[in-house]
């Protein structure tokens, strides 16, 4: 079995920074990339920002100078560091894995459940 958990949501304030991790644990054989994904209220998940094994990293434009990606492959952990975030940063962020389980596995995306990110006043 595969987990993916992520911890860190919570409520913040306008303009203010919060930091969410994503820990990948189970049988893992090898991580490709890792990520993040949001989901608004009434809204479809998007692409928040993903990074690869090698650190090649790609940010959605909404939060590009704002957010920062990163991983640990030893940990097989990502992160992402939120700052002045934004009413609209208001959504349940979702871990994402693209991993094999063991050698001739091929590489198939895993989810964590989400965790929840307010950012009001």
């Amino acid at each position: 079995q595969v987990q993916l958990v992520e911890s860190g949501g919570g409520l913040v304030q306008p303009g203010g920074s919060l930091r969410v991790s994503c820990a990948a644990s189970g049988r893992i054989y090898s991580i490709n990339a890792m990520g993040w994904y949001r989901q608004a209220p009434g809204k479809e998940r998007e692409l928040v920002a993903t990074i690869t094994r090698g650190g090649i990293i790609n940010y959605a434009d909404s939060v590009k100078g704002r957010f920062t990606i990163s991983r640990d492959n030893a940990q097989n952990t990502v992160y992402l560091q939120m700052n002045s975030l934004r009413p609209e940063d208001t959504a349940v962020y979702y871990c994402n894995a693209d991993l094999k389980r063991w050698l001739f596995d091929d590489y198939n995306p895993y989810w964590g459940k989400g965790t929840l990110v307010t950012v009001s006043s």
